[in-house]
């Protein structure tokens, strides 16, 4: 079944798909920029990460090799903190060693997770944003996400801390949960 066929048939989302059309997955072109935006994202607002991913991405070429040659300094005068920073290089250095896309995509969500959370810096938020925006995979439900647990509280009243029970829930999506999420944080705009 189409995953949005599916989601139409759900009262509460099937109006979204109706209002945003059919939402799709995309993989990133660049891999490592984009976990270096999810950590930029890390506990800001978006108009805060997005002034600061512009300053990056004005200033630096973001690959692994110019992130570990940056001057601490100028990567801070772009706004990343003195602990992102240290986060920006322990990626790079991960990409620029045994980490790789190729790597990844045979990977399952669990082992990419794995992989990604062992590097410090990358917590299991940014790990299913990975997943999500850049390998595409269609089965992620990041539930640690506010904008997702604000739209489960929208449209299914849940208590946006029972994270548990929006688990739960999420299963009726199943294979399609990344799908839902998309349309959840529309639910939340």
């Amino acid at each position: 079944m189409d995953p949005h066929d599916r989601l139409r048939e759900d009262p509460e989302l099937g109006p979204l798909v109706a209002d945003h059309g059919e939402l799709e997955l995309e993989r990133a072109d660049d891999p490592f920029a984009r976990l270096v935006v999810a950590v930029c994202n890390q506990q800001l607002s978006q108009a805060s990460a997005a002034a600061i991913e512009e300053r990056l991405f004005d200033r630096f070429d973001v690959t692994p090799a110019a992130m570990l040659a940056a001057d601490d300094e100028a990567l801070r005068d772009v706004g990343l903190s003195g602990q992102k920073v240290g986060y920006v290089r322990n990626i790079a250095r991960a990409f620029d060693g045994d980490l790789s896309v190729a790597a990844l995509d045979d990977m399952t969500d669990d082992e990419v997770r794995d992989a990604l959370t062992g590097i410090t810096g990358v917590g299991p938020w940014t790990a299913d944003m990975f997943l999500l925006f850049v390998l595409a995979r269609e089965d992620v439900f990041p539930v640690g996400d506010l904008g997702i647990r604000k739209g489960m509280a929208a449209l299914y009243g849940f208590d946006v801390e029972d994270r548990a029970g929006m688990t739960e829930h999420a299963e009726r999506w199943a294979p399609y949960r990344s799908y839902a999420a998309r349309y959840l944080w529309r639910a939340d705009d």
